[in-house]
């Protein structure tokens, strides 16, 4: 069943999408720049739901993916999102697409091929729905086994982050005071803009000091709230949060090396700071708060369940505990 004539873009008689070409290897940073209309080209195995709900919010004509939205480890659900919202998926169409498919250029998409130019330049997997139906239920029967190899990893962890899990890390004084005071931690994960819709009344109420994990700064822009503090390896985060006046502290490895510094220092921002330290950046977030006082921890968009931690990509994490 051809998916083209569920868009609105589509006519009822399957006739060719057409879109600008918007590629990056990154999803998240793809979806910076991706506008209503476009053809999202992505290198993404094991499409995961927060990357899938952010395309979707963009309203691409076309996904075109070079690796396995899924690839059976494990039932991620960001292809059944694509599906259902109807935008069309064509799937393992090779690495190379990122180079052959130009930034920027109008294509079109008739069935499986991409053209550019009239030249046909790409093809892949047009997925159904019926498709994914099979593909995520083939997945389900592995959940056992990655279920025994998290449990393994995760131990591993215990043993290479035990200091980060019995002393905690080293707090850098902050400008931002927290001690008996409420905090809300934002990460971008499941549902993290729905959730933080749904506490506005908290917000106004408790008046929280509002902490963004990377991305999680941008929801809090979107909504009207400035952030006082972003945590993470500045990645993900738009220009605008980290130039907002919050209080920068850049997540570094534990050897000092901070990648995400040069970037800080390239915007203006005054007198980040480097913490070095394991885990996530959400747990330095939370550990942050926690070391600092904080009398209440709120958290939005973390990662709790064992997809949530898969379609994060480690398998592994400390926050585990």
């Amino acid at each position: 069943m051809s998916l083209f004539g569920r868009l609105p873009s589509a006519d009822p008689d399957g006739s060719p999408v057409q879109g600008t070409l918007r590629v990056d290897a990154r999803t998240k940073n793809l979806t910076k720049r991706l506008q209503v209309g476009d053809i999202a080209v992505i290198l993404h195995e094991d499409l995961d739901q927060v990357s899938a709900n952010a395309l979707v919010a963009c309203k691409p004509v076309a996904v075109v993916n070079g690796a396995k939205s899924t690839s059976g480890a494990y039932p991620n659900r960001g292809p059944q999102i694509l599906i259902d919202a109807g935008i069309p998926l064509i799937d393992a169409a090779g690495a190379e697409v990122l180079d052959a498919l130009p930034e920027g250029s109008l294509a079109r998409i008739e069935g499986n091929t991409v053209f550019v130019d009239d030249e046909a330049v790409a093809h892949g997997d047009l997925l159904s729905a019926e498709d994914v139906a099979a593909a995520t239920e083939l997945a389900k029967t592995q959940v056992s086994a990655q279920i025994e190899s998290f449990a393994r990893n995760t131990m591993e962890y215990v043993q290479v982050e035990q200091d980060l899990l019995l002393d905690g890390i080293d707090l850098p004084p902050l400008r931002t005071p927290m001690q008996d005071r409420y905090v809300l931690v934002v990460v971008r994960g499941y549902h993290y803009k729905e959730d933080l819709v749904a506490l506005r009344p908290f917000i106004r109420e408790a008046d929280p000091v509002l902490i963004g994990v990377d991305g999680g700064a941008d929801a809090l822009l979107e909504l009207g709230y400035r952030p006082d503090v972003i945590v993470g390896d500045m990645d993900s985060v738009s220009d605008a949060s980290l130039t907002s006046g919050a209080e920068i502290v850049v997540h570094a490895y534990r050897d000092g090396r901070a990648p995400g510094l040069e970037r800080v220092e390239a915007l203006g921002v005054q007198q980040p700071i480097v913490l070095p330290a394991t885990g996530t950046s959400e747990d330095i977030a939370m550990l942050l708060a926690d070391g600092l006082g904080a009398s209440l921890i709120v958290a939005v968009g973390t990662h709790a369940t064992l997809v949530e931690f898969l379609d994060k990509g480690r398998k592994g994490m400390a926050s585990t505990f």
